[in-house]
């Protein structure tokens, strides 16, 4: 059932829903990631306005098929889309979908996917193998990505970047950062490593 939270449930969120006056580039953004790893919450924490979100409680006949493995306590998963909006400096308007990370909405995916810039790509460090197939989506649609390691208490830490890469296969060029999807702050980072990604791989000069 799709639902927008009251703005009180998340810091960063008003319920002004019109566009600031200094939007100058709208920019659709994918952030993808596989199941549990933390994408509805970067949005809700980085979200200028009250996030929408479709969201059903997991049932028995979705053991079978969604991997539970490390997120044991999750009771609940996106069956389409969340979607947020952020205001960055200089006009640029970022419109987020978050999208499925099961294998299962795979052909929504490429639909949600369809006219998006760029993908931030969260990743759980506790379990990293649960994020290859939804990188290999990535790659295949073509579009550029940022890495963002979400932070969990129980993480382990002795992973260093190199270690990381190396792990999910990524290339030189790629952004690798760690963000907290918790904090507004940490989520924005994040965000902006993918912007700026976006932008040296197409300097405006040159559009």
């Amino acid at each position: 059932m799709a639902y927008a939270p009251s703005s009180t449930t998340s810091g960063s969120t008003t319920g002004d829903i019109h566009l600031p006056d200094t939007a100058r580039e709208l920019v659709k953004i994918l952030i993808a990631g596989p199941f549990g790893v933390g994408k509805t919450t970067l949005i809700d924490s980085v979200s200028e306005i009250r996030p929408l979100h479709t969201e059903e409680r997991l049932s028995e006949a979705s053991v079978a098929v969604d991997d539970l493995d490390g997120v044991r306590e999750k009771s609940t998963t996106t069956v389409a889309i969340d979607f947020g909006r952020i205001s960055l400096p200089g006009g640029i308007v970022l419109y987020l979908f978050g999208t499925p990370g099961q294998e299962r909405f795979r052909a929504l995916w490429e639909d949600i996917a369809y006219g998006a810039l760029g993908a931030l790509v969260l990743v759980d460090s506790r379990r990293i193998d649960a994020s290859f197939d939804v990188l290999a989506l990535v790659e295949e649609s073509g579009l550029p990505y940022a890495v963002a390691f979400n932070t969990f208490p129980d993480a382990p830490r002795h992973h260093t970047e190199q270690q990381l890469r190396t792990a999910l296969d990524l290339a030189p060029g790629t952004p690798l950062v760690t963000c907290d999807a918790r904090d507004a702050d940490s989520s924005l980072d994040a965000l902006l490593a993918l912007v700026q990604h976006l932008i040296d791989r197409d300097p405006p000069e040159h559009r």
